[in-house]
């Protein structure tokens, strides 16, 4: 596919650009090619950004290029994108609020890869058919390495935090971050919005408690070298994190890939958990969705 093309997506109009652009410099990965990655993992994805506001990460002149953070739905967006105002306290910009897209449908997604959208951000929580924000449902252990750390480390940690988690009766879920790290996720019902991130510290702090040498939780890149950081503050209501089976802007078209727990303990080197866009398809293919948190269960008190 090269140029321009007019298409029709599940009954949906639109008009595709610069197909043949390269987004992924090292390895010739084109703009048609991330459409292509987007509309065949569309029937895993779509379930993980259902009723989350949107942020995303564009690249219009590819990886190499300059990027930037988008919020608010363009002005241009076809009138049946679904959208929803929400409130911004604290925003950089000093805005009260960002009318956000809501992925429903696989023409929004092809949509917002047109857009040389490659990074998709959610936060833990959803809205409701009206737009109002529901109580956090998924907590989140964004686990970072400090070089010379690396995902081997996080695995490790990551096994740690499922121990406690499971312990707790949670039942974890983990993928890659598509870049240096990983996420542990877990279903949960939450009596208030802040509980999330209060148990994510608490679990962080433990950890950290128990092996000072390779866990921290506080955010100081000082105290990082070497170690993970359990980035508990990503469960910050205003915060988000990349969605499962989004791209990544590396050099190679890398994915944030669901795994097994089994992958997670047989990781001994940073290649074993790097999952290209192709692979994805191919694992998705043969296995279905990795990602399926389950019910929600109680955060313990």
């Amino acid at each position: 596919m090269t140029g321009d093309a007019v298409v029709r997506v599940e009954g949906r109009r639109l008009k595709l650009t610069n197909l043949e652009k390269v987004l992924y410099p090292a390895v010739g990965f084109t703009k048609a090619e991330v459409i292509d990655y987007y509309t065949r993992i569309a029937p895993v994805l779509l379930p993980h950004l259902r009723d989350r506001p949107l942020t995303v990460r564009r690249y219009p002149n590819g990886v190499d290029g300059k990027s930037f953070f988008e919020k608010n739905v363009p002005s241009h967006a076809p009138e049946w994108v679904r959208t929803v105002r929400v409130e911004t306290p604290g925003s950089s910009r000093g805005a009260e609020f960002a009318d956000f897209v809501v992925v429903e449908e696989l023409a929004t997604v092809v949509w917002l890869a047109n857009l040389a959208a490659l990074e998709l951000h959610v936060p833990q929580w959803t809205v409701g058919a009206r737009g109002g924000r529901r109580s956090p449902d998924l907590v989140v252990f964004d686990l970072d390495p400090g070089a010379p750390a690396t995902v081997v480390e996080c695995c490790r940690v990551a096994c740690r935090v499922r121990e406690v988690l499971e312990a707790d009766g949670l039942a974890p879920v983990v993928k890659t971050s598509g870049s240096k790290g990983m996420q542990v996720y877990a279903a949960v019902r939450v009596s208030s919005p802040e509980r999330t991130s209060e148990y994510a510290k608490e679990v962080a702090r433990r950890l950290a408690a128990e092996s000072p040498g390779e866990v921290v939780w506080r955010m100081a890149k000082a105290e990082r070298t070497g170690k993970v950081l359990i980035d508990w503050s990503q469960n910050n209501p205003a915060k988000t994190t990349v969605a499962p089976y989004s791209l990544r802007a590396r050099e190679r078209p890398s994915v944030s890939a669901p795994v097994t727990w089994g992958e997670v303990e047989a990781c001994r080197v940073p290649e074993d958990l790097v999952f290209l866009a192709d692979e994805v398809r191919d694992r998705v293919a043969s296995e279905g969705d990795l990602f399926v948190a389950g019910d929600p269960v109680a955060l313990p008190r």
